[in-house]
C-alpha cells in the first residue's frame, strides 16, 4: 500500500524498531520477502511518477537497500522501461537477499555497470543507495555518485532514504541525495521530517509492505496529523461567555522590547482567549495597546496577583534582576506556565530557577528554539541539532515539563519520553516574533481548557499550518509577518472547528 498523504497522525519508528520488525517479519512469512515487496512498491511509484516517459537510472548500493533497488529495476524491466543499473558495491560482499536480486536481475536479462555513462540520458534516478543502516560520512565512490546525482537536475526518487541521510536525526553524512520523492517502507523514520529532513526528502511516500499490525510495536515517536489536533476544538455553546474561555496573562516587554510581548498577548486574542491581560517591565510602557484596544494592560506585580489560567513569561522581558524576579515568583505560583525567550536564558544561567520548575506541580511547557536549549543543557545551538529529539527528551525530562524544541520538524517532547515531530511549516516562520505568536497559541488554547498536550500540539501545528496556507495563497515565504500568520491561524482554527475539511 502507498501512502503520499498523512491527515492523521502516524507513528515514528527508529532505526532500532525498524529491525525488530524486520526480523519477525521474516519469521512468519519469508515469501514473499521485504525486500520483493519493497522493490514491487517502488516500482509502482516509479511508474506513476514517470508517467510517458521511459528511461530509468537505477543506482544499487552495497547493502539491502541496493537490493530494494535492483528488485524494483526488474519490475520496470518487465514493464518494458528502458532501464540502466549502476550496482557501487562487490557483487561477492552483497547481503544475501541482495544477491538474490542481482541473480535474479541477470536472470531476466538485466546488466549492471561500474559507474554512471557519461552519455546517459534518463528521466528519473532512482536511488537506492543507502538506506537507515547507514552511520558513517560518505566518502570515495559513493560520495561522487551522490554529488553526481545532485549535479543531473532529474527528477530523483530515492528509497526508504535519501542516500547519506540520518534517519534518527535529518543529519546529513557529509552529503546527502537531495530527492524530489522518497518512497520509505514499513513505517515512517523521524530524519525524514525533522533538521535538515524535509530539504532531502521532497515528498514523502509510505509502503507499509502490508504487514500485519501485530508486527507493528508501539513506539514513543508520533508525526502530528492535521485531522487529529483540528478535533481538539469543539464548537462553543451559545451560551458561551468570555469568563468560560480564559484569562490569559503575558509577562515581559522590558525597555526596547514591548514588541514581543505585545504580539505574544495579541496572537493569544485571536486564537480565542476570552480576557488577555498584558504585564510590561519597561518604566515608559504604553498603557493601551493601539492596534488591539480588547488586550488590558497591568503591572507586572498585579498580574502575578491575579487568577489566571495561563501565564506567558519570557517574550521581551530581558534578563535583568527584575526579570529574575518575575520568573521566579511565577514558577513559585501554582499558574500553567508557557516560558519563551529571556525566561529560557535566565533559567539556563540560574540553576536554583531549574531547581524550582522542576519541583513545580502546575503544567509548565517550555519553548526554545536551538540555542536557547543549547544554554538549558550546557552545549552548543550545533550539538543541539545534531540530536534534535534526544534533545528535547533530555530537556522534558530533566526540567520535569513540555518542551516544544522549534525549527524545521518541530519537536515536541513530554518528560515520559514520549514525544512528537510538526510536518507543517516553511521557512516564512523565520523571522523575529514567530515564537512570541506561538506562545500566545499555546496559552489561549490552555485557557479554553485543553490539556497541555494537546494545547501544545494544535498550536504548533496551527502555527506551522496557518504560515504554509499563506505562502500557498501567495504571501511568503519571503516578508512573511507575525500578524499575518496569527490572522491566518484564527481563520483556519474557525474552519476547522466549524466543521470544514481539514485538507
Amino acid at each position: 500500500m502507498l501512502v503520499a498523504n498523512f491527515p492523521n497522525s502516524q507513528p515514528l519508528y527508529r532505526s532500532h524498531d525498524i529491525r525488530l520488525i524486520e526480523q519477525a517479519a521474516a519469521e512468519l512469512s519469508p515469501f514473499p520477502s521485504l525486500m520483493e515487496r519493497a522493490g514491487e512498491a517502488a516500482a509502482e511509484l516509479a511508474v506513476q511518477l514517470l508517467g510517458n516517459r521511459h528511461a530509468v537510472l537505477v543506482l544499487a548500493g552495497p547493502g539491502n537497500n541496493g537490493g530494494d533497488a535492483l528488485v524494483a529495476a526488474r519490475h520496470l524491466k518487465a514493464r518494458w522501461f528502458q532501464v540502466t543499473v549502476v550496482l557501487a558495491g562487490e557483487p561477492a560482499k552483497l547481503p544475501p537477499d541482495a544477491a538474490a536480486a542481482l541473480q535474479a536481475w541477470l536472470d531476466c536479462g538485466g546488466e549492471v555497470l561500474p559507474a554512471i555513462p557519461a552519455d546517459g540520458n534518463w528521466d528519473i534516478v532512482l536511488d537506492g543507495l543507502f538506506g537507515i543502516g547507514l552511520e558513517r560520512d560518505l566518502g570515495g565512490m559513493y560520495l561522487e555518485l551522490v554529488k553526481q546525482v545532485n549535479r543531473m537536475g532529474i527528477s530523483v526518487l530515492s528509497l526508504d532514504i535519501p542516500s547519506g541521510l540520518d534517519s534518527e536525526t535529518g543529519q546529513p553524512f557529509r552529503a546527502a541525495v537531495r530527492a524530489d520523492h522518497t518512497l520509505t517502507f514499513i513505517g515512517l523514520k523521524p530524519g525524514l521530517f525533522t533538521a535538515y529532513g524535509p530539504d532531502y526528502c521532497g515528498r514523502v511516500h509510505l509502503a507499509t509492505l502490508d504487514l500485519p499490525p501485530e508486527l507493528l510495536p508501539p513506539v514513543m515517536g508520533q508525526l502530528i496529523g492535521a485531522s487529529d489536533v483540528a478535533s481538539y476544538l469543539k464548537p462553543r455553546p451559545r451560551n458561551s461567555h468570555k469568563g468560560m474561555l480564559g484569562s490569559v496573562g503575558v509577562l515581559g516587554g522590558a525597555e526596547s522590547m514591548c514588541g514581543a510581548a505585545f504580539m505574544a498577548a495579541r496572537s493569544a486574542l485571536l486564537l480565542g482567549a476570552g480576557r488577555v491581560y498584558l504585564g510590561l517591565l519597561a518604566e515608559n510602557a504604553p498603557c493601551v495597546d493601539i492596534l488591539q484596544p480588547e488586550l488590558m494592560l497591568r503591572m507586572p506585580d498585579q498580574l502575578l496577583e491575579m487568577d489566571l489560567d495561563c501565564l506567558v513569561i519570557g517574550p521581551g522581558l530581558g534578563q535583568s534582576a527584575q526579570a529574575l524576579g518575575y520568573l521566579e515568583r511565577a514558577l513559585q505560583s501554582e499558574i500553567k506556565l508557557v516560558i519563551d525567550a529571556d525566561a529560557l536564558n535566565l533559567l539556563g544561567s540560574h540553576a536554583e530557577l531549574q531547581s524550582l520548575l522542576k519541583k513545580r506541580t502546575a503544567v509548565s511547557i517550555l519553548t526554545p528554539h536551538p540555542a536557547e536549549a543549547g544554554r538549558l543543557l550546557s552545549c552548543s545551538s550545533h550539538e543541539i541539532q545534531q540530536d534534535r529529539i534526544g534533545s528535547a527528551q533530555v530537556l522534558a525530562s530533566r526540567l520535569n515539563s513540555l518542551l516544544v524544541l522549534k525549527g524545521a520538524g518541530t519537536v515536541c517532547a513530554w518528560p515520559d519520553e514520549s514525544w512528537h515531530i510538526n510536518p507543517s511549516g516553511n521557512p516564512g516562520l523565520s523571522s523575529g516574533g514567530m515564537g512570541d505568536i506561538l506562545c500566545g497559541m499555546i496559552a489561549a488554547l490552555l485557557g479554553q481548557r485543553l490539556s497541555a498536550e494537546k494545547a501544545t500540539l494544535l498550536a504548533v501545528y496551527l502555527h506551522g499550518r496557518a504560515a504554509d496556507e499563506l505562502v500557498k495563497n501567495g504571501s511568503g515565504p519571503i516578508g512573511l509577518t507575525t500578524s499575518e500568520v496569527a490572522i491566518m491561524a484564527r481563520t483556519l482554527l474557525n474552519r476547522w472547528v466549524y466543521g470544514d475539511a481539514v485538507a
